[in-house]
């Protein structure tokens, strides 16, 4: 899967989204130029959820799951359409299977042993988590170890007021989640909070 078509590659983490509202949700973040959307499975209605938004979202837009823990985890994101595999975690055999079912494969690291690991395990991105304690200082040092253009999305905490500071150390990319989506915020405030971002990262 080729990342470099992808505008913003800002990664919107839906967590304890509501099928009702993920209609209205997906909308607002694809008009705000949002095209990688996440929704973690640790909360119900979540698979449900985001068929809904895999049904409405552009070509060029990238909807799966996160939180993904097991081998039947990625079976049911991938039997419901969805294209992205996220964890908090590397596990090989988990990594490994994403990877056979077409899915693109971002589990979590915060070491460089991890990183080195999940990536002879066949991840595509690394997901930095949690991003407050590794830094921009530790992503930066972390990118000078790895393979030449290893995609780094730091998540957990990232604000507009940060991505400068993450793209300045080397982050190809972020995950963002109650930063940018908590359960029942109103449309009009996640456009806001959506173009925000868009804005510092196109700025940045």
């Amino acid at each position: 899967m080729n990342l470099d078509r992808i505008d913003l590659p800002l990664v919107a983490i839906l967590r304890g989204l509501d099928p009702a509202d993920a209609a209205t949700v997906g909308r607002t973040l694809f008009d705000a130029g949002f095209r990688l959307i996440e929704v973690p499975l640790n909360r119900p209605g979540a698979l449900q959820a985001m068929g809904i938004i895999r049904d409405l979202a552009p070509p060029d837009a990238l909807v799966g799951g996160g939180t993904m823990l097991t081998l039947a985890d990625v079976d049911a994101v991938a039997d419901a359409g969805g294209r992205i595999f996220v964890a908090p975690n590397y596990d090989p055999a988990v990594i490994a299977h994403a990877r056979e079912r077409g899915l693109l494969c971002a589990p979590g690291v915060a070491t460089p042993t991890e990183a080195f690991a999940a990536l002879a395990a066949g991840a595509h991105i690394l997901k930095l988590f949690p991003a407050e304690t590794i830094g921009p200082a530790g992503l930066k040092a972390m990118k000078s170890v790895l393979p030449a253009g290893t995609p780094l999305w730091p998540v957990g905490g990232v604000t507009p007021e940060q991505i400068a500071a993450w793209k300045a150390a080397g982050a190809t990319g972020a995950g963002i989640g109650s930063q940018l989506f908590t359960p029942g915020v109103a449309p009009d405030e996640l456009a806001r909070r959506a173009q925000a971002f868009a804005a510092a990262w196109h700025a940045a």
